[in-house]
């Protein structure tokens, strides 16, 4: 057999190796090379080659300006992903995005931020510098450096608190706040900025994540220049006003709701010792001031304010209509602060469908494919028995629930009366169990020595059957979580009618649980109203679980802006915006 021609087959295995590694190279060089592409008119110029960074360099200056010392993971995985090259200048050239930033920190307080925060660094000294030293390539790429690395930390810094928040809620023990976060990656948007990398997501602008944040924005900037404009009157603290009222205090309201341009027709104020013409020692006479009355586009004008405001809109001003109209200015401007800040925690993108209760408004909102299809009043947990804020799945709907009765119930109510009469739980329509779900079984309250039971030795449950008297009333929706938290029926409709509706023990109760149901397992085969009626009829505890988890949010919004353009407001009732007011503006 001939043997092939040695150093023409080693020449070719070599030359064959070498392509194959070319190719790997370029593979996972391509990254880097969309970053190159981003670089207009090259690396080099006749200036000498754009100077590179190293890690030792990064970490180095960023440890050394606490403002950046925290941003230094941010900043190593920006320059780690570019190889290291300056992400600010091109071609020795700054470019434009850094005016950009550098313009976005002034107007840092239109946002709810202080621009002293991200003030850090004298960049204007650092580019008059630059410019001087353009004949010394040392050190002008010494300056460079600087320049890109504070231009980084400067964004990062700004950047956490714009989209992250500058109250990390996990970290407060007084902020109840357990919504999932979003999963920004700042050194990502930052490539997005630099156009080294596309994003759904409005980074490239410096913009905010959600429509809901950039309407209170605007509400804000409203607010300021209304306080710079002299703010609202407060209104006497004795002040009570129904329709067809009048007295001084008409025109102090109009002016509060109306503006100070508002005028409306003055009628003579009823004569009294107080108001009849007095005379003068010369023979003239004084009148009195006319006052207003309080007409038909005025307490219009009050209605919506309560509706705005989470009241009864009855037109009557006293009580918590008064309160809520002599709130300080400065005060609802911190409050649109504060719920501006609570956009920043949310994810920075929804699910297309899901549930949300917003807590002070005693609402739940059903949204599917990004659209509301229908809301519905809710009550939720007294101040003493605040409803969490939090994030789960809804996985199951339980028709004809029972409801397990809490120790400290068992304890206080049911304990002594159990101790003489054992059978007063069939009054209450009640019975003991041993075991859970479809493995408990029925065991005779005879049976038990209440008077010697322990929250830790009790190993029973006590529970309502179903039925009319069932505090969970006909379904309840379950989304597992460790707060032991669910959306229920209630046999107390009444309830509902209350324009403040904080009731319950922490649980959130729905004021239209069959609708509810209906939505829910309108993707379930078989599942229609009337199965669910009949279902619930056999009072038997049905669990159905969903066709997909739904994810449910309970959030705590205070301030929002509609999509009309509607501010509204709603009571702090758990001190939560307190709460945050301390870190925040501290």
């Amino acid at each position: 057999m001939n043997q092939p021609n040695r150093p023409a087959f080693l020449t070719v295995l070599l030359f064959w190796l070498i392509s194959l590694t070319m190719m790997g190279s370029a593979c996972s060089q391509d990254q880097k090379e969309k970053i190159q592409d981003a670089l207009p008119g090259g690396l080099t110029k006749a200036g000498g080659a754009q100077p590179k960074l190293d890690s030792t360099y990064i970490i180095s200056y960023m440890k050394a300006v606490p403002a950046f010392k925290d941003q230094l993971e941010w900043g190593k995985k920006f320059y780690r992903e570019r190889d290291f090259r300056l992400g600010w200048f091109r071609n020795h050239e700054l470019v434009p995005q850094a005016k950009t930033l550098l313009s976005v920190i002034n107007k840092a307080a239109d946002e709810g931020l202080d621009p002293r925060d991200y003030k850090v660094k004298d960049f204007d000294k650092l580019f008059t510098e630059l410019e001087k030293a353009q004949s010394d390539s040392t050190k002008r790429n010494a300056l460079e450096k600087e320049i890109d690395v504070s231009l980084s930390g400067t964004y990062f810094n700004w950047a956490s608190d714009f989209y992250r928040g500058t109250v990390n809620p996990r970290e407060v023990k007084n902020i109840d706040w357990n919504v999932k976060r979003n999963k920004i990656k700042l050194h990502k948007a930052l490539m997005t900025i630099l156009k080294e990398r596309e994003s759904t997501y409005p980074y490239y602008e410096f913009e905010p994540l959600h429509p809901e944040y950039d309407r209170l924005k605007k509400a804000l900037a409203e607010y300021r220049a209304l306080q710079r404009n002299g703010g609202w009157p407060t209104l006497p603290a004795t002040t009570k006003l129904k329709p067809g009222d009048a007295t001084p205090a008409v025109a102090l309201l109009r002016k509060r709701l109306l503006g100070a341009d508002a005028a409306a027709p003055a009628v003579p104020e009823p004569a009294t010792a107080s108001t009849t013409p007095v005379q003068a020692t010369t023979n003239t006479t004084t009148a009195a001031a006319p006052v207003e009355k309080y007409d038909a586009p005025l307490v219009e004008a009050v209605k919506q304010f309560q509706d705005l405001n989470g009241l009864k809109a009855d037109g009557i001003v006293s009580g918590e209509t008064l309160k809520a109209l002599n709130v300080p200015l400065s005060a609802r401007i911190d409050q649109i602060i504060l719920n501006m800040e609570r956009w920043r925690w949310v994810p920075k993108k929804f699910e297309p469908s899901y549930l949300l209760v917003n807590i002070p408004d005693y609402k739940l909102h059903v949204i599917e494919n990004n659209k509301e299809v229908f809301d519905m009043r809710v009550i939720v947990g007294k101040a003493m028995n605040a409803t969490p804020v939090f994030s789960d799945k809804m996985e199951y709907v339980v028709l004809s629930p029972y409801w397990n009765v809490p120790w400290s119930i068992i304890e206080k109510e049911l304990k002594p009366k159990l101790m003489n009469n054992p059978s007063y739980l069939d009054h209450l329509d009640m019975e003991v169990v041993k075991g859970y779900g479809k493995k408990a079984v029925v065991v005779d309250p005879g049976s038990i020595d209440w008077s010697s039971i322990s929250q830790e030795t009790f190993k029973y449950t006590v529970r309502r059957r179903p039925g009319p008297k069932n505090d969970l009333g006909e379904v309840k929706f379950i989304f597992p979580n460790s707060n032991d938290v669910y959306l229920h029926d209630t046999p107390h409709d009444e309830l509902f009618s209350q324009a403040k509706r904080g009731f319950s023990h922490g649980c959130v109760r729905v004021a239209e649980p069959l609708k509810l149901a209906e939505y829910l397992l309108r993707n379930k085969p078989g599942w229609d109203m009337q199965t669910i009626q009949d279902t619930i009829a056999n009072r038997k505890e049905k669990y159905v679980a969903l066709k997909e988890t739904l994810p449910v949010y309970l959030v705590y919004f205070t301030a929002w802006v509609d999509d009309a353009g509607k501010l509204h407001f709603r009571d702090d009732i758990y001190n939560h915006d307190k709460a945050l007011a301390r870190e925040y503006f501290n």
